[in-house]
């Protein structure tokens, strides 16, 4: 499912309204798609060039979304992407099944020439990289045409031959282009943009597919009568009929019985169910653990008390699901001055000075019963009363502390949409030795695929992780 800030709290809003100014968007098939006129799309993106941005623009049809289904590296690299836009009259049928009108088909064929009428006033210049040998150097040619004054800061096509990908990005990156547009197909442009992003600089790019073709007129786009009725696809069958018979034949009855499935009906009575098992089960786990541990529990809490000053039981402010804050269960690992100790250690930080995060390896403020109850993750398991209380659940991602929320930004308020958990994906992989922005995505991807099934072998998992005991500290 897709996470929009739109869905926090006032108090979690607050925090995101700092960054970048958004689009809106809308969810579909589990991820977050644009949805806006050409004018304020085109707007963003000049916004994003002008400021040098860096920004990774994909494009959605009805055979992406089939592709993204048995391509776990594609689907990523979609729902990882700033900003993805719907393209063709596939996702608008989709966005009709959810009670959702689609405001503008984005289509990067009738986009980029739009784009480039803007970048050929502002001075910005555009890469072109795909397509068979002098595709490119022709689709360039065509939007200077079109576009008197637009700057081509290079061209490349598809086949690299002898070039290496670091001598193609470095020429990219020395070329100076404000804005890349790759035309390899789908998947593997988005995936290849998705894997050399941070190694692009401050480059706007965007996956276009069959743009260079288009416009270098080796493919003739469908009569306008077709492309308003939404029937473009015939037009591409009826010439290339041997290699898109399967995308359209197969394809568009697949797409719509995935549409269908993902409808607003069927994913609230899906999610519904789903929830109400997950329920049972943190009720059910929580009252027998709480039941079979009792006597084992009072012990700890006695060992705590006896060890050294203060209550056995810490009661902590943490922040919950859509921003709500509620005091977290803990038995107490630390002396009771830790908090007051704390500024003396902060460039002892595992996660650097300036971490979201804060975590020592060998934490003076740690008293040694409270090293084994951290090492055994027994500090933990008062948690089972939030689980009862309904403010956590067994899986789910950890409860952040307010100071770490106040330092969130972009990506990181998403965590905050699910319910927190005990355990985790980044608790079974490494647990504090894992940096903090990877416990993002480790968070996102679980929230974006969560299942039953994948609660259960996460719990399975946390077993021999707590034996183990890496990154507990």
């Amino acid at each position: 499912m897709h996470i929009h800030p739109s869905r926090l709290r006032p108090a979690v809003t607050a925090l995101w309204s700092a960054s970048p100014a958004a689009l809106p968007t809308m969810s579909m098939f589990g991820l977050g798609i644009v949805n806006a006129s050409v004018a304020a799309t085109l707007d963003h993106l000049c916004e994003r060039i002008d400021g040098g941005c860096a920004t990774r623009v994909a494009f959605l049809n009805a055979h992406c979304v089939n592709v993204a289904a048995g391509d776990a590296q594609y689907r990523h690299a979609l729902s990882t992407a700033d900003l993805l836009l719907p393209d063709g009259s596939g996702v608008a049928t989709a966005a009709k099944m959810n009670g959702t009108k689609i405001v503008a088909n984005l289509n990067g064929t009738d986009l980029i020439p739009a784009l480039c009428a803007r970048l050929a006033k502002s001075g910005h210049s555009v890469y072109l990289l795909g397509g068979l040998p002098g595709v490119a150097d022709a689709a360039a040619a065509a939007l200077q045409q079109s576009h008197p004054g637009l700057q081509i800061a290079g061209t490349h096509d598809g086949f690299f031959g002898d070039v290496s990908t670091d001598d193609l990005v470095s020429t990219i990156n020395q070329s100076d282009a404000s804005v890349l547009l790759v035309a390899m197909g789908v998947p593997y442009q988005d995936t290849w943009l998705e894997r050399m992003s941070h190694r692009l600089g401050n480059i706007v790019s965007f996956g276009v597919g069959a743009l260079f073709d288009f416009l270098a007129g080796r493919v003739s786009r469908a009569p306008k009568v077709l492309r308003k009725m939404g029937m473009e696809w015939t037009w591409r069958l009826l010439l290339e009929p041997r290699r898109m018979w399967h995308r359209y034949i197969y394809g568009n009855p697949a797409f719509l019985l995935r549409a269908a499935a993902d409808s607003k009906v069927v994913r609230r009575t899906t999610e519904r169910l789903d929830n109400a098992g997950k329920r049972a089960v943190d009720v059910t786990a929580a009252s027998l653990g709480l039941i079979a541990l009792a006597p084992a529990l009072v012990a700890v809490a006695a060992i705590v008390r006896m060890t050294s000053p203060g209550p056995a039981i810490l009661r902590q402010p943490r922040i919950g699901q859509d921003g709500v804050p509620f005091t977290m269960l803990k038995f107490r690992s630390m002396y009771i001055d830790a908090d007051a100790r704390r500024a003396a250690l902060e460039t002892a930080n595992v996660h650097g000075a300036a971490g979201v995060t804060f975590k020592l390896r060998r934490d003076p403020r740690v008293t040694p019963i409270g090293r084994l109850l951290r090492k055994s993750s027994i500090d933990e398991i008062p948690q089972l009363w939030n689980i009862l209380r309904g403010e956590m659940t067994l899986v789910g991602p950890r409860p952040p502390l307010p100071s770490e929320v106040a330092r969130y930004n972009g990506r990181q308020f998403y965590r905050l949409a699910a319910k927190p958990g005990v355990t985790c994906l980044w608790q079974i992989s490494g647990r504090s030795d894992i940096a903090f922005e990877q416990q993002v995505e480790l968070d996102i991807r679980y929230m974006q695929t969560r299942s039953l099934l994948g609660d259960l072998m996460i719990m399975l998992r946390t077993v021999p992780a707590v034996l183990v005991a890496r990154g507990a500290y």
